[in-house]
């Protein structure tokens, strides 16, 4: 799919998203009945027989040019149903030419390489696909598990990102004592780096406690159990001292032999969706944290999680092929590079602002953040960007998620900055999808929740063990 001479998209200077709304509303228009439509359907299957299915309408006759543009639009969603949920086994069915070549990008050599090595290292299993007839095709099954969150005793919770990495204590529910601390984990390969770090802030929270009950964690990274699978935390450790990696996915049950107390870690975007449940009390809440990559978590309407990964920093929010490319995972248009300091960067260099080279991500957001708060006119452009971003991609994530709430905070979301992707986002919600405005609040905790809310969170999720005082 190249660009036409009068497309307005990143490679030809605009800055034109190309919604994953109307790619679908373009095929739904060519389905005038029932009896005029057929059906494509997707299904990935991963840990215990727990099966995501996503199935698509679409016209009963299609011409070969319009075969290759619906199956680009189910590759798509077939992407993303596999970073919003995880699995090693793709189930396809519908016309040849529409499943055929997304089978066929599902291989170690294919269009999607990256998406079949990633989750062959974390299933520990080759990922396989298969063309099936419709009545083969897996339903949806999911095992939902309740969220309880408790806050008596001494905890403490914390939350590692790229950058740095936040604790908390908390004393019968009341926060004792919370600070960042700067890390640089992506480039360091030895994981006694992140073992020592980790633990020299853990033991500065307990110096602030009594005792330690429990301790809790959010971190960015795919997790099966409390072992890592693969995470930019880790990147280093994998790709230059591979024989340590198994040592760096163990980390959280090193620390948790350390403490002896009851421990428990979840994927940071889980964490998020967790702290808008217990500081806003609202339910089906989708969280959006815009940090050093997007991470995503979500708690149902019934106040139970999925068990699905959410890693959404790879799923496609943007069909323009002309879009931003991920450096990490090759691919264009992918959630981190709309809703993460990648954003935030390629957006500011587009608008004029010039870094040194070796200024880091974290210090180019800061920069452009203090450039918004003295009004500074290409610092706006990058923020409302984000929130026209935002606002396309809130009925698209409702196609994969029933959630009537979203929260969105992280280090993107400081500030000025962070006020205006939300208005924008709403504002253009209620212009361009006024159904969705109608159904989903979008909204930001205060400042400090929005720094710390995860580590808090955190903490208040392991269950201190009966008769310890």
């Amino acid at each position: 799919m190249a660009c036409s001479k009068s497309c307005s998209c990143h490679k030809c200077s605009s800055r034109e998203f190309a919604a994953p709304m109307p790619a679908l509303w373009t095929v739904y228009d060519g389905i005038s009945s029932k009896a005029s439509a057929d059906v494509v359907s997707v299904a990935w299957e991963r840990e215990e027989g727990k099966v995501f299915r996503y199935d698509f309408p679409i016209p009963k006759r299609l011409d070969p040019d319009a075969a290759k543009y619906v199956s680009h639009v189910v590759e798509r969603i077939a992407k993303f149903a596999l970073w919003a949920a995880g699995g090693w086994k793709l189930y396809l069915s519908g016309p040849d030419a529409v499943v055929k070549p997304i089978a066929k990008a599902y291989t170690k050599k294919g269009a999607r390489a990256f998406d079949y090595d990633f989750f062959s290292s974390i299933y520990s299993r080759p990922v396989e696909a298969v063309v099936v007839p419709q009545s083969k095709m897996p339903e949806t099954t999911e095992k939902l598990r309740q969220v309880k969150t408790v806050a008596d005793g001494c905890r403490i919770g914390f939350d590692l990102g790229a950058s740095d990495f936040k604790i908390s204590a908390l004393k019968d529910g009341k926060v004792v004592f919370s600070k960042e601390f700067p890390w640089d984990p992506r480039n360091n390969a030895d994981p006694e780096y992140h073992y020592s770090k980790l633990t020299a802030g853990l033991k500065a929270a307990a110096a602030k406690l009594p005792r330690v009950d429990a301790i809790g964690g959010s971190t960015a990274g795919v997790l099966v159990g409390q072992k890592m699978g693969i995470a930019s935390l880790f990147r280093a450790v994998k790709e230059k001292n591979p024989s340590k990696f198994p040592e760096a996915q163990n980390l959280f049950y090193r620390i948790e032999k350390d403490w002896g107390v009851p421990f428990a870690v979840y994927n940071d975007g889980d964490v998020t969706a967790l702290a808008g449940m217990i500081s806003m009390g609202k339910d089906g809440i989708l969280g959006v944290a815009m940090g050093s990559s997007e991470a995503v978590g979500y708690v149902d309407p019934k106040r139970r999680m999925t068990g699905r990964i959410c890693e959404l920093a790879f799923a496609p929010v943007d069909f323009n092929p002309c879009a931003p490319r991920d450096e990490w995972s090759g691919d264009y248009g992918v959630g981190a590079m709309a809703f993460s300091q990648q954003a935030v960067n390629w957006l500011a260099e587009d608008y004029g602002f010039k870094f040194p080279k070796k200024m880091a991500l974290p210090e180019r957001l800061k920069t452009v953040q203090a450039a918004m708060e003295k009004g500074d006119a290409r610092a706006l452009r990058v923020f409302v960007q984000i929130g026209r971003f935002l606002a396309h991609a809130i009925p698209w994530y409702n196609e994969f998620y029933d959630y009537s709430n979203m929260m969105i905070l992280g280090r993107v979301t400081s500030g000025l900055g962070g006020e205006i992707i939300l208005e924008t986002a709403k504002a253009m919600l209620k212009d361009v999808y006024p159904e969705w405005a109608e159904k989903i609040d979008v909204f930001m905790p205060d400042e400090n929740a929005r720094r710390l809310g995860q580590s808090v969170a955190a903490a208040q999720i392991p269950a201190i063990r009966r008769g310890r005082k």
